[in-house]
């Protein structure tokens, strides 16, 4: 790849983007192998969730915030959505060559490794599974065994919406899991970067016989290999503020961050345009910093 646009690669934030909050699932792997790197993670919440768009908008919407990303001085762009995966990865490697990009597809090859009933469930949303790049996963790493899909839609907004485990998000995942588990389904991929939250959910619903598959963890251990390969990992120094930024609500990212991160941070307010993204009003920026105990007053905001 070539990044001659960076004048300091190295030091440069890797970009993280997902229609809403599931992406933390992500965060919270990358800041746990990669603590000394600096990252920039949006939440498209003002269009979440994408899981039931069509595919000429998704292209659009993950178009338009990587070119925010990298205008921001990304060095990679971590795709934390499988719907922009199965949908746009491969456009926006062809429009933005210098740029590396690491997607994500459901972990169909791992649960298929592990599964002792031969019966393997997927959790996803309806775009992923009729992706080509899910339908060729599956099609290559099946192995003879049995892969049931399931479209799970309503899972993403209850997550968005901070329920984890209340009766309506509880009613939706018995109703989703229960005919995989009928099925002989003894091994369950979590086919959506927002579902690693719901692990807790799905336990007390299924027990700890169910083998849950999430692929959170590679995807931070690819990053880590692409940024080796192309000379860009971060060597130590000051430990870097990850930002987070939202097209949605601010105060509904603060709070995921402390109850699905464990930590606070500070949330950069984004807004649509005319298709295209901008920085929140100032006064939105100082009204963030002061409701973090900080006084505005002398602050640069980025």
């Amino acid at each position: 790849m070539n990044i001659s646009r960076l004048q300091d690669p190295a030091n440069a934030p890797i970009g993280v983007f997902d229609s809403g909050i599931g992406g933390l699932s992500i965060v919270r792997e990358l800041l746990k192998l990669l603590p000394d790197e600096a990252l920039f993670y949006i939440g498209d919440q003002a269009n979440c969730p994408y899981g039931n768009r069509p595919a000429e908008e998704i292209v659009a919407f993950s178009r338009e915030i990587s070119h925010y990303l990298i205008a921001q001085g990304a060095k990679i762009i971590v795709v934390a959505c499988n719907t922009v995966s199965a949908v746009a990865l491969s456009h926006l490697r062809s429009i933005f060559p210098e740029t590396p990009f690491v997607g994500m597809v459901p972990a169909v090859k791992p649960a298929v490794q592990i599964t002792r009933s031969g019966v393997v469930g997927v959790l996803a949303t309806q775009t992923t599974i009729s992706g080509r790049l899910y339908q060729e996963v599956v099609s290559q790493c099946a192995g003879g065994k049995r892969v049931i899909s399931q479209p799970s839609p309503g899972l993403v907004d209850q997550v968005e919406a901070g329920d984890l485990d209340g009766p309506k998000t509880m009613a939706l995942l018995e109703f989703y899991i229960k005919p995989l588990l009928a099925a002989g389904v003894d091994t369950l991929v979590l086919g959506c970067s927002h579902y690693p939250f719901l692990i807790p959910a799905i336990r007390h619903l299924a027990g700890d016989s169910l083998q849950l598959v999430d692929a959170s963890e590679a995807i931070a251990r690819q990053t880590t290999r692409v940024l080796d390969r192309e000379g860009l990992r971060r060597q130590g120094g000051t430990a870097p503020e990850t930002v987070y930024a939202t097209t949605g609500d601010p105060g509904r990212v603060r709070f995921a961050l402390g109850c699905l991160l464990g930590k606070p941070g500070r949330v950069r307010g984004l807004r649509w345009l005319d298709g295209t993204i901008e920085d929140g009003s100032r006064e939105e920026e100082q009204a963030e910093l002061c409701r973090h105990g900080h006084s505005a007053a002398g602050v640069r905001v980025p």
